[in-house]
């Protein structure tokens, strides 16, 4: 059993990153999900997609890169962590790289950026910050 399922896919965007490939796949969680969608929304993945094989469900993440071959995640952090939880309200929501960046935010209306969320005027526990 892993005990931080969003800190796995993370480090596993990150390496698949630094080792140039196309795609990773990891264990799917409704979640796992949803932070991708953001990511693809957002331009920061290419594609999201949820898959079975023999009972479990994967997600599938296809990694977009740049003109030069440079990953266009530059930074994927982990804020709020299972043994420390960080949690803003509306006008403690932080700016990543002054607006350049995206933090995810896990809001009572659903999980979504950090842009979005003030302009519901949720704030919540924060998950990431990409940059």
């Amino acid at each position: 059993m892993m005990s931080d399922p969003i800190s796995d896919m993370l480090t596993r965007i990150r390496n698949a990153q630094l080792a140039g490939l196309e795609k990773v796949e990891m264990p799917s969680s409704k979640v796992k999900e949803a932070i991708a969608d953001i990511l693809k929304r957002e331009g920061f993945l290419f594609s999201a997609k949820v898959y079975n094989n023999k009972g479990f469900r994967f997600l599938r993440v296809g990694l977009r890169y740049d003109d030069d071959g440079k990953a266009v995640i530059r930074e994927i952090k982990r804020i709020s962590k299972p043994g420390r939880r960080v949690y803003a309200s509306v006008q403690e929501l932080p700016r990543v790289k002054n607006g350049f960046g995206i933090a995810i935010i896990s809001t009572s209306r659903g999980i979504m950026t950090d842009k979005r969320a003030r302009k519901t005027n949720a704030g919540g526990e924060i998950l990431c910050t990409v940059f």
